[in-house]
């Protein structure tokens, strides 16, 4: 377990890699349930230039079913031992909306990330125990719930309606302590397919509010979708949203295939600092 701070530089673009420890995850190439898997997607994390690892343990893909926290903190812990033991220094995230999950989490494994798919609104304990940790925190935008969430994808002007959302958010989550935010824009989280274009479009909106953004586009239905593909088939188009968020400002892609997002992180900066 690591006791010291976690503090995350996002003064330049970074990757953070998806380590699902899930049964169901929407693309079947993320799933990593055993010990040997775990480490063996770690071990290719790292190889490939990752600054951070997402750890997953609860599936909030459409529709998907509820995991109780016991069963949610279980996967997660098989992940954190194994992070913890390969590379102790690499910052890692943990994407839970309960704040027991944290808390077991920090208490047995240190300082993590918290990203929270609800910004705090399915469980707001979880607010205060990343203050009181001072975790860094990532916050999502999404309506409803992952059951749910599909039902409530009526927006007027979605990027501005995301943005000033966020604007609340922010104002309410330093007000309780919070003091390393993250926004995520919540990407196929109650919005269509054209909605997540729009936002896309608009997410420069978000990077103006002065806080860190987060695109999570990585093989989603919204570029599967529109190109006729299955998931396993949408890398190309994922590289090219990416490059697109990097474009409008954002600092953290968070991603499946580390090796093309670093690769695309290296020819953007190079783009701009030629």
């Amino acid at each position: 377990m690591s006791p010291k701070k976690l503090e995350l530089d996002l003064s330049r673009p970074r990757v953070m890699a998806i380590l699902n420890v899930t049964p169901d995850s929407f693309y079947a190439g993320s799933r990593s349930f055993t010990n040997e898997e775990i480490r063996r997607r770690l071990t290719e994390i790292l190889d490939q230039g990752a600054y951070m690892v997402d750890v997953g343990g609860y599936s909030s893909r459409p529709g998907a079913e509820d995991v109780d926290p016991q069963e949610e903190f279980q996967r997660l812990a098989r992940a954190l031992e194994q992070v913890r033991r390969l590379a102790p220094e690499l910052p890692v995230s943990v994407d839970t909306f309960r704040a027991e999950v944290v808390e077991r989490a920090v208490a047995e494994f240190g300082p993590v990330v918290v990203n929270d798919i609800s910004g705090g609104l399915l469980d707001p304990r979880l607010v205060e125990v990343a203050a009181r940790h001072e975790l860094p925190y990532v916050a999502m935008h999404m309506r409803g719930t992952p059951q749910t969430m599909q039902q409530f994808t009526h927006y007027r002007d979605v990027a501005a309606e995301v943005t000033e959302w966020f604007r609340g958010r922010i104002e309410e989550l330093r007000e309780r302590g919070i003091r390393q935010l993250i926004l995520d824009p919540g990407f196929g989280f109650a919005k269509t397919t054209e909605q997540n274009f729009e936002l896309l479009a608009g997410l420069h909106r978000l990077v103006e509010l002065g806080c860190p953004v987060l695109s999570a586009l990585s093989r989603k239905s919204m570029i599967y979708k529109t190109l006729g593909c299955t998931p396993e088939g949408a890398l190309a188009g994922t590289t090219a949203l990416n490059w697109e968020s990097l474009r409008q400002g954002a600092r953290l892609l968070r991603v499946h295939d580390v090796a093309a997002a670093t690769d695309v992180v290296r020819i953007f900066e190079k783009y701009c600092q030629p």
